[in-house]
């Protein structure tokens, strides 16, 4: 069976053994990754991993087959997350997104100052450390945003399903993830 066959909905709704377990078998390491990307340390991502696949299983009946499993499976894993994260800190408060454009872009859009390249003699481990540490201080939104768009290479159409957004919140969501992060590894000195 495969995750575009046409009875796959009906198989899941019947909570039919074999199609959940194709499904967590196909899925799984995206998950896993995914909660990891989202900045999860690798026990709370396994603890959101199980709990979207319980979720996945006990709301099996309840699916309609009118969105791809996978992005069925990555909205319950967001709402996972922001649920974990909500004990951990309370979100960033939002860039007053007029004050950053009018300080980084032209009338034209273009950078008024370009971010600064990447030092070629840094090592990659570094890089990912500072990266990582950066996008741990990124709001759990825009972070999903960013993880589902760059990491697991989701459409636009499915993050917007996903985070329950619209497109014009999704670049906004997006614009201020790459400023953040841009601003984060340059003040830790790392340069393009």
């Amino acid at each position: 069976m495969s995750m575009d066959d046409p009875q796959l909905a009906e198989r899941i709704r019947a909570s039919d053994p074999e199609a959940l377990r194709i499904v967590v078998e196909t899925y799984l390491g995206q998950i896993q990754r995914s909660a990891l990307g989202a900045g999860l340390g690798p026990e709370r991502a396994r603890e959101v991993t199980q709990a979207t696949f319980a979720t996945f299983i006990e709301k099996a009946p309840s699916f309609e087959g009118r969105s791809h499993v996978r992005t069925w499976l990555f909205g319950i894993l967001y709402h996972k997350i922001r649920e974990a994260r909500r004990g951990l800190r309370q979100e960033h408060q939002m860039d007053e997104i007029d004050e950053v454009f009018e300080g980084r872009f032209d009338a034209k859009g273009s950078w008024v100052r370009p971010p600064q390249p990447v030092d070629l003699q840094l090592y990659a481990s570094e890089i990912r450390g500072f990266f990582e540490d950066c996008l741990e201080k990124v709001p759990t939104q825009q972070r999903m945003a960013f993880v589902l768009r760059e990491v697991d290479e989701l459409s636009s159409k499915e993050i917007c399903k996903i985070l329950n957004i619209s497109s014009t919140n999704l670049g906004v969501l997006m614009y201020r993830v790459r400023n953040r992060l841009r601003e984060c590894l340059e003040a830790k000195g790392v340069e393009r």
